[in-house]
């Protein structure tokens, strides 16, 4: 393996991580917190897929979330099928965010797209991205539900397990409406929500992040 490779990989497993800490009620006989680390957007590239194999094979992930419309989801499938105790969740995708990678709806919904039929790279206005986020655009809320639909069937129907549900970039939240539906098909399709729906509280580096020795550092000292 060559050495950008062994980058590529630290890489990609230090940014789909995301740390999340149960915190009891402060009672004399609390359990103590309980950190559940999680390693989101699956399915966005190969390199992405073997980190967060890696993460939960020979440390100390648990949990895992697929981004479905992404191209190396299929290869996704076939990696989770080999570890079925892994925890699995859907990571709901409006976004699109990398410049050369990119992905589209798996549903007919032309006004979540931009010109090129992409998702737009952001959700909410970035000055970097003008004119290019979700919210910017004139979205219609029957075209969420469905792609939102469209992937919870898909990921349940190669991933049966699936076990919760979370919205990739805060897609969930993109207005009142939107946050509604996403509860609405929770319950319909019988899974949680993300876990900040239940009384988990997330936690990130403290410190610099900016290359993998110090998102490593800056984790280790959050811990």
């Amino acid at each position: 393996m060559t050495d950008v490779r062994k980058a590529i990989l630290r890489s990609a497993a230090f940014l789909s991580m995301i740390m999340l800490m149960l915190v009891s009620a402060p009672t004399v006989d609390a359990a103590p917190p309980r950190l559940i680390v999680r390693g989101d957007d699956m399915g966005f590239s190969h390199a992405g897929n073997e980190a967060i194999v890696q993460c939960f094979r020979d440390g100390i992930e648990t949990s895992v979330e697929v981004i479905v419309p992404s191209p190396w989801f299929p290869e996704a499938v076939e990696l989770l099928a080999k570890y079925p105790n892994i925890d699995v969740g859907v990571h709901l995708a409006l976004t699109s965010e990398w410049e050369n990678l990119k992905w589209r709806p798996i549903s007919h919904a032309p006004s979540l797209c931009d010109e090129n039929g992409y998702f737009y790279p952001m959700i909410f206005p970035n000055k970097n991205y003008p004119g290019r986020s979700l919210r910017e655009n004139d979205w219609k809320l029957p075209e969420i539900e469905q792609e939102f639909r469209a992937q919870i069937e898909m990921a349940k129907r190669r991933i049966p397990r699936i076990s919760h549900l979370s919205g990739h970039m805060g897609c969930a939240f993109v207005s009142d409406n939107v946050k509604a539906v996403y509860r609405k098909l929770a319950r319909e399709y019988g899974v949680e929500l993300e876990l900040d729906e239940q009384k988990l509280r997330s936690v990130t580096y403290v410190g610099p992040k900016a290359t993998a020795a110090e998102k490593l550092t800056s984790f280790l000292k959050m811990l």
